[in-house]
């Protein structure tokens, strides 16, 4: 796949899986926008990182929760690189995929699925909110989700979190109708547990490898395993496809 001249901007992309995509398109050729909350040494490490792969990056600090903040980190996009081709929306708030010392639904408030509803649904419309109109305006875009196969296939109950990834997938499609006509694509890549990710550091071995014996290719993700998925979406390898999920868990969720 061919980014040159391509940019993309990647939210919550200074560690993780966010990193792995950020480099992943840089490697492609694509100028990214390295988008980070609060660590931005390691937003540096990223931006340099892509520049050793043959692309080129910056970093942004923007709470992509704050709508002002998204904002102005998309018009500070548009200054600089004059367009918009990709967005991946990845920022997610904090949250441990931990069996062991997760809430069981009756320990859980709303509070606890409000939190999880911002980062994954409110992060994504505010940066969508953003990005659209200059979208529309050149008929072109792809936006990629973020969200999980426990939407699907909840093999541990992490209530909060999977609700709010369901939620996002509804977000998604509706969006991918809305925007269709106006020649925006936007779908989903859904990950299993990705290890090692500060999220899934809690989950112990013995869960991982109980996981991969009921996963048809036999090993849980990596983060790079979640960059071809993504990379395969924004581009124009996939022109007609909108409003899909693509489950990236070595076939634990088959459709």
């Amino acid at each position: 796949m061919d980014f040159k001249n391509k940019v993309v901007l990647v939210t919550g992309a200074s560690r993780g899986i966010g990193a792995a995509i950020a480099q992943a398109f840089a490697r492609e050729g694509a100028l990214v926008a390295v988008n980070y909350l609060s660590n931005a040494d390691a937003a540096a490490q990223v931006v340099a990182r892509c520049a050793e792969l043959g692309g080129d990056a910056w970093a942004l600090r923007a709470d992509v929760m704050q709508a002002a903040a998204v904002d102005g980190m998309v018009a500070q996009v548009l200054q600089e690189a004059g367009r918009i081709d990709v967005v991946v929306n990845n920022a997610l708030r904090p949250y441990r995929f931990d069996p062991d010392q997760r809430r069981r639904f009756q320990e859980l408030d709303w509070p606890a699925y409000r939190e999880q509803f911002d980062g994954a649904v409110q992060s994504a419309c505010n940066v969508c909110r953003a990005v659209l109109p200059h979208m529309r305006q050149r008929a072109s875009g792809s936006i990629v989700n973020i969200a999980s196969d426990l939407a699907e296939h909840p093999i541990v109950p992490y209530h909060d979190y999977a609700t709010a990834k369901a939620a996002l997938v509804g977000f998604s499609r509706h969006l991918a109708a809305e925007m269709g006509p106006s020649g925006i694509r936007v779908n989903c890549v859904a990950p299993g547990l990705v290890w090692p990710t500060d999220a899934s550091r809690g989950t112990r071995e013995s869960l991982r490898q109980q996981l991969a014996a009921q996963t048809p290719l036999r090993r849980i993700a990596t983060p790079e395993d979640v960059t071809g998925p993504v990379l395969f979406l924004a581009s124009d390898w996939s022109g007609f496809m909108t409003g899909q999920v693509l489950y990236v868990d070595g076939g634990l969720v088959m459709r």
